[in-house]
């Protein structure tokens, strides 16, 4: 199951774009634009119908925006995926393997990019609503994308949970703990070198 969320996370489908109403997407990106920097813990679960219970998962992530994610996955398995303004990074510790993708338009990382702050994938691919006072509903303008709809929850400055419902119509429930807005980060802090053994899997253009 955490291989789903990973697909969603990477969002490694293809993603077409055309152009909408820009006014949600403008209020979305202004409510973003203070969140420089940020870090803290998240848990997941994953729902079926009837919201029952398919998977578990926590670890912790950093972010610093424009163009650097961090996100690791300490339990039930291994993972970790970092991202830089030129190269997407996915550790398997489990299998032991490294893959790498250039961050160019075809390596398409949904919702990573929104929270990494790219800006013009979220308006040239998106269509945002409001759900409630800082709850914004983005749902692809193409039907190609690993999911349905995403729903971003935010507090003041701060990003609380994302939910996403994808297209087997599970609900991938994601919150935020421990949030750290004021240290800070440097793009040293998202440095990645795969270590020595592990299968690398290059797909640079």
């Amino acid at each position: 199951m955490t291989k789903i969320w990973l697909i969603l996370l990477l969002g490694l489908g293809p993603l077409m774009t055309f152009g909408q109403d820009t006014g949600e997407v403008e209020n979305l990106l202004s409510a973003l634009a203070p969140i420089k920097h940020l870090q803290g813990d998240f848990s997941q679960q994953q729902l079926g119908e009837d919201n029952i219970l398919l998977a578990e998962s926590s670890g912790k992530f950093r972010l610093l925006r424009p163009g650097y994610f961090y996100w690791e996955i300490l339990s039930p398995d291994q993972q970790l995926i970092v991202a830089d303004p030129d190269y997407l990074w996915h550790f398997d510790r489990d299998l032991e393997t490294v893959t790498r993708r250039p961050v160019t338009s075809n390596t398409q990382m949904a919702p990573m990019q929104i929270l990494g702050g790219d800006d013009a994938a979220l308006r040239d691919s998106f269509s945002v609503s409001r759900q409630a006072q800082g709850s914004f509903v983005l749902t692809p303008l193409s039907s190609d994308v690993g999911f349905q709809q995403l729903v971003l929850h935010l507090t003041d400055t701060k990003i609380t949970g994302m939910e996403i419902l994808d297209n087997l119509n599970q609900r991938i429930v994601i919150t935020f703990t421990g949030m750290d807005a004021l240290s800070e980060l440097m793009p040293s802090d998202f440095g990645f070198v795969p270590p020595a053994g592990v299968d690398l899997f290059y797909y640079d253009e």
